[in-house]
Order: C-alpha cells, then sequence, then structure tokens
C-alpha cells in the first residue's frame, strides 16, 4: 500500500522545500475561495506553475476550495474549477456541496476529497458523500481510532490529520470569530479567538484554547489502519516548520515500513517536533477524550523560536565553506546542528563567521544577511542550520 505524506504549502519557495523534505504531495489555495486568506496564497499562474512542478517530480498537488460559500462567493467559481481541471492538478479539497454540484453539471474530471470543514464522524456520513462521487475524505480531528477504522471500512480513500493546530470547537463549526470580530472563520477570515486570554478570572486569565496535535507515536498505527493520507496542518507556517515536521514524519513513515523504528527515535522526534511550534503538543482525541492536560485554561507562555539559524546557499568543496542566508543569531564559539533531507544530523562548532567580502566578524545579527562558515562535512543547498537542540541519533 502507498502512504502520503500530505504538507501544507502557502508559497513557491515553501512547496519546494516540502518536495526536497520528503512531502509525497502538497496542498495550497488560490487567492479565492480558500480557508487561509491570510496566506500568501497562489495566483492562478502560480498555481498552474506549482503544478507542473509538482508533476515534473511525479509527486501531487491538491487545492484547496473549502470556504462554506455565501451567494456573492460564488463569483467565478465555474471558471475555476474548469481551469483546475484544465491544468490537471490531482484534486479538490472541499466542503460545500454547490463544489461538487458543479464539477458534476461541468464533467469536470477532478478528484473531490471532504474537507475537514464537514465533520466527518461517523461512517454513514462518509458512505453519504462516497454515493455522491467523493474519492476521499478528511477525517474530522475529533475522531477516536475506532471511528477512523469504521470509516475506513467503508472503502473510501481516507486522509487522516497527523500535526498541527487543533480547533476549540469541531473543526469547521467555530463562529467565534464571526461573533467577536465579524471575520468569518468558514470563509477565510479566522482571526483565532480560541487563541485570546479572557480576563474572567483574575488575577489569571482564561483560555479555551487546545494544545497542538502531536501523532508521532500512532503513526504506526495508522499506517496498520490502512490510513493512505497523512496530513499535517499549517499553511502559513514557516519553511524551517515545514523541513523538519516534514523531514521527522517522512523518516517515522520509512521506518515503519522497514520495522527499524523504535522507542529511542519516537522520543527523539517528539522533542524536535516539540521545539519547531510554541505550544505543547498531544495526540487528542485518537485513544481517548482529552482532558485537563490537552488544553490551556490559564496563562501560557509562547516564546517565539529563534532555533532555525539559517538556510545553506551553497557549500564550496575546495575550500570547505558554507555560505548561508542568517535567520537567527549565532556567534563564534556556538555549537550548531545542520540537517537536510540528504545529509544526516551532524554537529558543528562555529569556529570563524566571514561577510560577503571575506571580512571576519564575531557574530551573524542581521536576518537574511549572507555569511559564510567553515565546515569539513559536505552539505547541500536547503539543508538548514539550527541551534543544537538535542543530541543527534
Amino acid at each position: 500500500m502507498d502512504y502520503e505524506l500530505l504538507i501544507p504549502v502557502g508559497s513557491l519557495e515553501k512547496l519546494k522545500i516540502a518536495l526536497l523534505y520528503g512531502a509525497d504531495a502538497v496542498y495550497i489555495g488560490g487567492k479565492n475561495y480558500s480557508l487561509r486568506a491570510n496566506a500568501s496564497n497562489f495566483t492562478n499562474e502560480e498555481i498552474k506553475k506549482a503544478t507542473d512542478y509538482v508533476h515534473s517530480l511525479n509527486k501531487k498537488i491538491y487545492v484547496t476550495v473549502n470556504i462554506v460559500f455565501h451567494e456573492e462567493d460564488l463569483k467565478g467559481l465555474k471558471d475555476y474549477l474548469i481551469f483546475l481541471n484544465e491544468i490537471k492538478i490531482d484534486g479538490v479539497i472541499f466542503s460545500d456541496i454547490s463544489v461538487l454540484k458543479i464539477i458534476k453539471e461541468n464533467n469536470l474530471n477532478l478528484n473531490m476529497c471532504l474537507s475537514t470543514q464537514m465533520s466527518v464522524a461517523n461512517k454513514e456520513h462518509a458512505l453519504f458523500w462516497k454515493n455522491l462521487g467523493v474519492k476521499r475524505v478528511v477525517v474530522a480531528r475529533e475522531c477516536n481510532k475506532d471511528t477512523i477504522k469504521s470509516i475506513i471500512d467503508t472503502g473510501i480513500s481516507v486522509e487522516v490529520f497527523i500535526h498541527g493546530a487543533m480547533c476549540m470547537a469541531y473543526s469547521g463549526q467555530c463562529v467565534l470569530s464571526n461573533y467577536c470580530t465579524n471575520r468569518d472563520s468558514n470563509r477565510g477570515g479566522c482571526a483565532q479567538v480560541c487563541r485570546w486570554l479572557f480576563d474572567v478570572n483574575k488575577p489569571h486569565k482564561f483560555s479555551i484554547m487546545p494544545k497542538d496535535l502531536n501523532m508521532v507515536r500512532h503513526i504506526k498505527e495508522l499506517m496498520d489502519m490502512r490510513v493512505e493520507s497523512f496530513k499535517i496542518e499549517g499553511r502559513m507556517r514557516s519553511i524551517y516548520y515545514i523541513a523538519t515536521v516534514t523531514l521527522i514524519y517522512k523518516t517515522i513513515m520509512q521506518k515503519v515500513v522497514n520495522n527499524t523504528l523504535n522507542d529511542e527515535y519516537i522520543n527523539y522526534a517528539i522533542n524536535i517536533l516539540n521545539r519547531c511550534a510554541n505550544r505543547e503538543s498531544t495526540s487528542q482525541f485518537f485513544d481517548k477524550l482529552p482532558g485537563f492536560n490537552e488544553q490551556y485554561y490559564q496563562d501560557r507562555d509562547e516564546v517565539s523560536n529563534q532555533d532555525f539559524l539559517g538556510l545553506i546557499r551553497s557549500y564550496d568543496d575546495i575550500n570547505k565553506i558554507i555560505t548561508l542566508e542568517q535567520r537567527n543569531y549565532f556567534k563564534v564559539g556556538d555549537i550548531v546542528q545542520i540537517f537536510g533531507p540528504n545529509t544526516e544530523t551532524f554537529d558543528l562548532q562555529i569556529t570563524k563567521i566571514y561577510n560577503e567580502d571575506g571580512n571576519l566578524l564575531n557574530e551573524a545579527n542581521h536576518p537574511q544577511m549572507i555569511v559564510k562558515i567553515p565546515c569539513d562535512k559536505k552539505v547541500e543547498q536547503f539543508d538548514m542550520i539550527r541551534i543544537k537542540i538535542f543530541d543527534k541519533l
């Protein structure tokens, strides 16, 4: 059975990083009809360019058309779906039945994937959409493993979220943003009200925010259950987040196939992933109902992550020098880690830093400045440098 690691990307740069670091497929949003209106998203021209690039690698690309359509939102939808059909994307992720209706009426050859916005949480719901021609459903993030199994047994392809943010309501059913800010979360304008802190319990503030989802400990179980697509959340995340999460989950899936996954690597993976975001994570609904430990109720610390130190632009084999684009502060004497899709993670002590003119520096302290550092081990373009978090495996 082929297993698909599906990664969110909000730009062409992120798309290339995701594919390089192990994604089997990506999902993107256009400028309209997509739930992440605050992401940069893709123009039609960029969607075509992205599709051609993804297909050149024999990988897949899905486009989200998953808002809840109000009357005025329908303008241009038919032409957009015809365009997606013509460029041969691998599927549309939708929630509103109007999308399905237009696809059928115009005989479009678009695979239809039902978004988590429809909260499919039982087999009868899945069968209803299967009978309408839907090929795949993204099951609700509120499903436990028995429910996921029962939906798989209907014969429909199943996509499961394995990592990323959770919703305080059933996914796709929240109206807090609209109520509090007049920004409709179901039309792409979520203000993330559930991330707010409320002054109702002074001196402490009250939160209704769930911790993030992290399914590292259950990937083998999901694969054994015949889940076909393993989905990451976060089209607005950084390239560092995308690279790290993609590489970790791809490695886990490969280790499951090769029967080499062990507790040591699982614990290492959890530690690495927990450094990528500024919220704690848990498996949420999969094996039990979430309780106190899966939720934030009061004040919390969300420290901005500055682990990502640089993106490698090139490597000089002769002089053994890395040229990199700096992202966060580092200095001479620091011990860092270098990782990449084809580079085994290793530690490196920064002995020298040069600027573009070859002058020595004591520190790299300007975001996106180009610097050079000595490194005896060969690295590749688009490898990344982070602070030393944990010992490598």
